[in-house]
């Protein structure tokens, strides 16, 4: 984990939500194959380049999180068409278009979390041909 990430997760103020961030910065780097970078104030995970027919085109993250007031905000790239089951088994949460919204690990199934994680960086993989990183040595 880089600096610059280490620092972010430091410097949350609750422990509870320091933990969960720390746990979090592991289970997606597990699952995703990306290691974690900071973007302002969320951590990231891989890259992607789209490109609209309007010809707006960027660079976004494959998936990541950010510690919020009120939650944890984790970014689900394609969004949650498809995860129907594993979002009626994963605990107390909400979501929004690309964004699944907790108040801690301990409310969800870490299991299902991961599931969630790998499924969709797949998918992001397959649309954009984005490839996991080489592991660091």
């Amino acid at each position: 984990m880089n600096a610059e990430v280490k620092n972010y997760l430091a410097s949350i103020d609750r422990d509870s939500r320091r933990q969960d961030c720390q746990r979090l910065v592991k289970i997606m780097a597990e699952e995703s194959g990306y290691q974690a970078r900071l973007a302002g104030s969320m951590v990231c995970f891989g890259s992607y380049h789209y490109k609209y027919a309007s010809g707006h085109e960027g660079d976004a993250m494959v998936t990541g999180f950010a510690s919020r007031s009120q939650n944890i905000s984790i970014y689900i790239m394609p969004g949650f068409s498809g995860f129907a089951d594993e979002l009626a088994r994963l605990g107390k949460h909400k979501t929004a278009k690309s964004c699944l919204y907790i108040k801690s690990l301990s409310e969800i199934d870490e299991k299902i979390l991961r599931r969630i994680i790998r499924a969709s960086v797949k998918i992001m993989q397959q649309r954009y041909a984005c490839q996991p990183e080489p592991p660091q040595t």
